[in-house]
């Protein structure tokens, strides 16, 4: 047997669980096929969201280990508490701000409601007329492939890791690409879209978006910006839609999104669609339409048919147990996704009910 676990995927998600299961006292060994994924794409934007009572448990308990490890993290991994303000276009929306914050304060989440005022001395560059914002001082960024190395890194036991691409699941055997084996006690299959060649019946469907980044221009942004739309653009089931989004990377640069596009994995910058983004974008800061713009890219989300991850054993593969379809969360959730997988797998006592997360909740899966 080479390893207690093996996990499969070493982005974000397989990052941290490893780390997790490690710091449980499990051997574990990693197995990489190198193709990049949803965390080389991604905004790496750290934020507690609240759709329903599974995501926020998910993301708020996340974004507590997210602040733990962060004193102890690399520079290279980037994180900053930069807060979220999710804009308020009119009067409308302001209204659904102020549920918000009443639904994250009552689960003690520092937020506060900005008026017309107080936004504008907050985001200068934002565009005028906006209604206000709803600010959550919590939320973060980090650098998302960097942040998978270091929990790699710093587990508190050794991390085997191998640069591989798996082939087949066979119970808690995997066939390498290369006909090598490796075996464990049981397999972790986080590997985002591409765990669909490994496991066809999951429920999860790629959601591609596109990304553009700027040039270096410190201090034109302060916080991540994100319209209030974009909580019902980003649970769309079909068809394709734009909100606005704007990170401020450390760096000085502007991160922009997003954009969704169900159920394709070509990999290419469509025009199109990077307009109407950008469009969308510019409609809030007008200001970008004087900045330069570095590079495009895009990457594929896996997402699920309700929107949360599947965490947990699978009910018809004995030793296979998953991490998968996090969609746009995935940095986000990955801390308490780990807690909460290892905890199933060792036995211990559950972090937070497990029950929403499993995949017996798609009977066509289960």
């Amino acid at each position: 047997m080479n390893a207690d676990v093996i996990v499969i995927g070493a982005g974000i998600v397989g990052a941290a669980c490893a780390h997790e299961l490690a710091r449980s006292g499990l051997s574990v060994l990693v197995l990489d096929a190198g193709l990049g994924g949803a965390t080389q794409a991604g905004m790496g934007h750290l934020v507690v969201m609240d759709d329903n009572p599974a995501e926020l448990t998910l993301s708020h308990e996340s974004l507590k280990i997210w602040h733990d490890w962060a004193p102890r993290m690399n520079a290279d991994c980037a994180f900053s508490t930069c807060g979220t303000l999710w804009l308020a276009a009119n009067d409308a929306e302001m209204a659904v701000a102020e549920d918000k914050r009443r639904g994250l304060q009552a689960h003690g989440i520092a937020c506060e409601l900005l008026d017309t005022g107080a936004l504008a001395a907050a985001e200068p560059v934002l565009r005028t007329g906006l209604a206000g914002a709803l600010k959550v001082s919590g939320d973060s960024v980090v650098y998302a492939p960097s942040a998978a190395r270091w929990l790699l890194a710093q587990a508190p036991r050794a991390v085997a890791f191998e640069a591989a691409e798996v082939a087949s699941i066979e119970g808690t055997r995997v066939r390498l690409a290369d006909g090598g084996w490796r075996s464990a006690g049981a397999v972790l299959l986080a590997a985002g879209i591409e765990a669909r060649r490994l496991c066809p019946d999951l429920p999860i469907r790629p959601k591609k978006g596109h990304l553009a980044i700027t040039d270096r221009y410190p201090g034109a942004v302060h916080h991540q910006l994100v319209e209030l739309g974009y909580i019902s653009n980003a649970h769309h089931n079909d068809g394709t839609s734009v909100a606005f989004n704007v990170q401020p990377r450390p760096t000085g640069q502007l991160l922009i999104g997003s954009s969704r596009q169900f159920d394709t994995t070509d990999p290419a910058v469509e025009a199109p669609m990077l307009a109407r983004m950008l469009a969308r974008a510019l409609d809030y800061l007008p200001a970008l339409a004087g900045l330069n713009a570095v590079r495009t890219w895009t990457g594929f989300r896996a997402a699920t048919p309700d929107g949360l991850p599947i965490i947990g054993r699978h009910p018809r593969q004995p030793g296979l147990w998953l991490a998968v379809g996090h969609e746009g969360l995935g940095v986000t959730t990955a801390p308490a996704t780990a807690r909460l997988l290892a905890a199933q797998l060792t036995g211990a006592a559950l972090p937070f009910d497990a029950a929403p997360f499993g995949i017996q909740r798609f009977p066509a899966a289960a």
